[in-house]
């Protein structure tokens, strides 16, 4: 969490251009992580995403104002939660898991995605500011997005990573794991503020994006 508070608070305020590069970075990474959900929601069944028109690119049928700012503000965000009906799902639990899962894997999709990209104009743009800017553009968009990924990953409600533990709880302690769901904020908030496994997420984050620059450069 620290990590991504820091990645964004050294990018140049005072440069409109990187005001929106960062803008346009965030609205990526939480466009992609919410549309994904829906796919995978409609792939198993649930149309609820794609009839409220959640299957779009489009940033700002996704985008939480108040979990945007947060992002900026502690370093961890969040977009509008996609809409799931579980009652679709032949396996309730199970697909719901699958469903929460496709946001953090499209995150390590999209970053690898954009270190692919970032290879050619590595290796053979010309060296300019545009071309200098992209390029580190797409580096940070790639670390973004891993971020997000991980983070999401933590099992702390209402994360995806709560969802995928409750798919190997019981009954009876999925129950009670959802029950606690409200208060999971909060305690996202008091460990952002705390940085109570920052240096872990951080790790992780250098860890993911260090494996993904090796296979590819």
């Amino acid at each position: 969490m620290q990590y991504l508070q820091n990645l964004i608070q050294q990018l140049d305020f005072s440069s409109i251009g990187a005001a929106v590069g960062r803008v346009c970075a965030v609205f990526l990474c939480l466009t992609v992580h919410e549309t994904c959900h829906g796919l995978a929601a409609l792939a198993l069944g649930d149309p609820t995403a794609k009839e409220m028109h959640r299957l779009s690119l489009n940033p700002l049928r996704h985008i939480d104002w108040f979990g945007l700012a947060m992002m900026f503000v502690c370093g961890f965000g969040w977009a509008k939660p996609v809409p799931v009906d579980m009652r679709y799902f032949k396996n309730p639990k199970r697909g719901m898991a699958l469903t929460a899962l496709a946001g953090p894997a499209s995150n390590f999709a999209l970053a690898l995605l954009l270190l692919l990209i970032s290879k050619p104009i590595y290796l053979y743009a010309p060296s300019s500011a545009v071309w200098r800017t992209t390029f580190q553009f797409l580096l940070m968009t790639a670390i973004l997005s891993i971020g997000l990924g991980l983070f999401n990953l933590v099992p702390i409600p209402p994360l995806d990573g709560s969802k995928v533990l409750a798919a190997l709880l019981p009954d009876r302690a999925y129950y009670q794991l959802m029950r606690y769901e409200r208060f999971g904020m909060l305690l996202l908030i008091v460990l952002s503020f705390t940085n109570a496994g920052g240096h872990a997420i951080s790790s992780a984050i250098s860890a993911v994006y260090n494996l993904l620059v090796n296979l590819i450069y």
